[in-house]
């Protein structure tokens, strides 16, 4: 069996629990600060039951402050933000190694290295810049800047964009096609592999797999092995060819898969055929049911 994750490294993509980040005793109320104030010990032994069987509050209790409940939803949506950040800088961490791994790049020209260098400049500088707004983002949330609707505005955001990486929404933009077909020999697994490879380290975002039988939304744990029966099976269901990956992800992203080494002299080299297209916009419609559930892995707090 061939595994996307053998070669993709750990798959950050799977949603996770928001843990961590600011505990709602955290909030900066001087109340809360001040030490409970002593009980007379001479206190009465029963307190006032009301009809409906509840106890009723002395008259000259102070009423309990009403801000609790904006402080747990700032401290929520700081728990949000901290573990997108943690997501965020692993899957940079995933992504350059895949790309510093690569044996294909050694049989490269010098003027396709440089491009697939640029590129990665490019792609790393856009990175940065995320985790500076992500860091900027969790400091106004930390010292009350940003006003409640502005906080349910990135959380909603970030979300959505957790569940394009988990599988579990849709998603649409620039991309492209590839249409892999049998020639003088059969479309493999590990062809189809190798290209969601490839395309991940050009940045892609979201991908599918189509073919005769059915659509497979391609997701961290995704995995591919050639069908005894024939045809491939992607993540246990079978398909035959042609096999269709449709992925979103940078204008460019075409150039990564014709140049020399690259998916399509692959393809070719082995006696199947390719074509790629580009359709704007590129639409992933096919979604998982239910967001992977980790068992090993969690947020570092």
């Amino acid at each position: 069996m061939v595994t996307d994750e053998n070669k993709a490294g750990s798959g950050p993509d799977e949603p996770t629990v928001p843990l961590g980040g600011a505990r709602p005793g955290d909030a900066a109320d001087p109340a809360a600060a001040r030490e409970p104030e002593p009980v007379d010990a001479a206190e009465p032994a029963d307190e006032p039951v009301a009809a409906d069987g509840r106890t009723e509050a002395a008259a000259d209790e102070p009423a309990e402050p009403a801000a609790s409940g904006s402080r747990w939803r700032v401290s929520g949506a700081g728990a949000v933000i901290g573990v997108l950040l943690v997501l965020l800088g692993f899957t940079l961490a995933v992504q350059l190694k895949n790309n510093s791994t690569n044996d294909a790049y050694a049989t490269m020209r010098q003027e396709d290295l440089v491009t697939i260098l640029a590129d990665l400049d490019a792609r790393e500088d856009r990175l940065q810049q995320d985790i500076t707004e992500l860091e900027n983002s969790r400091r106004e949330l930390a010292s009350g800047a940003s006003s409640r609707d502005q906080i349910l505005k990135e959380a909603q955001e970030r979300a959505d964009d957790l569940g394009i990486l988990a599988g579990t929404l849709k998603a649409t933009g620039t991309g492209i096609t590839l249409r892999f077909s049998d020639g003088t020999k059969p479309i493999t697994a590990a062809h189809l592999l190798n290209a969601i490879q490839e395309l991940r380290g050009a940045g892609a975002e979201a991908m599918q797999v189509d073919g005769n039988g059915g659509s497979v939304r391609v997701v961290a744990s995704t995995h591919f092995v050639d069908s005894p029966n024939g045809g491939i099976e992607v993540d246990g269901v079978r398909l035959t060819g042609p096999y269709t990956i449709t992925a979103i992800g940078p204008d460019d992203i075409d150039v990564a898969m014709k140049f020399r080494g690259g998916v399509v002299n692959d393809v070719e080299g082995d006696g199947g055929n390719v074509i790629v297209s580009k359709p704007q916009p590129v639409e992933i419609t096919t979604v998982l049911p239910n967001a992977p559930t980790l068992e090993y892995a969690k947020p570092v707090s």
